[in-house]
């Protein structure tokens, strides 16, 4: 039987002490330093959104297990951890490794224990590739790969925290194919690689938000229509614009009455011109809600918040 591309369960972590984390904003060019507000009150701003945005979410019968981060280590990234971790049909974990130090921190063995003892989900193997930060090595989880599930297919932009070989190691440990590319955007009059893949693009069950602008080789870009295409995709294409708007960085969810919706930010769904939002709800309802702090300061957002849940129950 295929895999599901979407569910109805997801994990989040409540953060309890998010900052502005100046070790990824190295390659990050999404996050802004905060210039007004002290770190408790954007701690309140961001705890304020992450909770109204659970809410929503809930609203729509959509299971959201909330994880409380704890003071100590400090993670000021906790709230994106769909990098450190993703959870597969067969019971499969994947653990993986994080270009910020602080970062690795997120990793935390009590979670896998709290989902098995509290969720009732069962866990058979946890398939750690963390060890390669020991070569500067890093693959940032569903940020760094798309996974098509039913299809069994990665797509990855490479960067510094999107490694080739750690790719190739998923694929063969998880049955997968990749595409591999690099998408770019403008920094200063400079290409830069992103840094992570799902900023520029999502898939869901029938379509695909693709931002192919950012894909500059002409046969890096046709590689990934033609396989998005192949697999029955309607590619709904933003511009780098939008990019910038974390319009790229959306993700299908189920209810658990089975109704799918694209989650994305307030920005994000500002951000789309009403063809596009058109070209969506065929497909889906658009879930949206206001998460500027979270964006700005942690330069990720709604999809980065929601480690999708996959394992078979117990």
């Amino acid at each position: 039987m295929k895999d599901q591309q979407s569910t109805s369960t997801l994990m989040m972590i409540r953060p309890i002490k998010f900052r502005f984390n100046e070790q990824t904003a190295v390659n990050n060019y999404y996050q802004k330093a905060p210039k007004k507000l002290n770190e408790s009150e954007i701690q309140s701003k961001a705890i304020a959104e992450f909770d109204i945005f659970v809410e929503k979410l809930r609203s729509k019968k959509i299971n959201v297990i909330v994880i409380e981060d704890t003071p100590e280590p400090s993670t000021p990234d906790s709230i994106f951890p769909n990098n450190w971790i993703s959870f597969h049909s067969d019971g499969k974990v994947g653990l993986y490794p994080m270009f910020a130090e602080n970062r690795r921190l997120e990793r935390r063995p009590e979670i896998l224990e709290k989902l098995q003892k509290e969720a009732g989900f069962k866990i058979n193997e946890v398939i750690d590739f963390s060890n390669y930060e020991k070569e500067a090595f890093f693959l940032e989880g569903t940020g760094s790969m798309i996974l098509d599930r039913p299809n069994k297919i990665v797509y990855a932009a490479i960067s510094i925290r999107t490694n080739e070989k750690i790719i190739d190691d998923f694929c063969d440990k998880f049955n997968y194919k990749a595409i591999k590319f690099i998408a770019n955007q403008t920094v200063d009059g400079k290409r830069l690689p992103i840094y992570h893949t799902n900023v520029m693009m999502c898939i869901a069950n029938d379509f695909a938000v693709l931002c192919a602008d950012s894909i500059d080789n002409q046969a890096e870009k046709e590689a990934v229509i033609q396989s998005l295409e192949k697999t029955g995709k309607e590619i709904i294409e933003i511009s780098e614009d939008q990019k910038h708007h974390f319009a790229g960085n959306m993700l299908q969810v189920n209810g658990t009455d089975e109704k799918p919706y694209l989650v994305m930010s307030k920005a994000a769904h500002l951000s789309l011109n009403d063809n596009q939002k058109a070209k969506i709800e065929k497909y889906c309802e658009i879930l949206s809600s206001s998460l500027d702090t979270i964006e700005t300061l942690g330069g990720g957002s709604a999809r980065c918040m929601m480690a999708e849940v996959f394992l078979p129950k117990a």
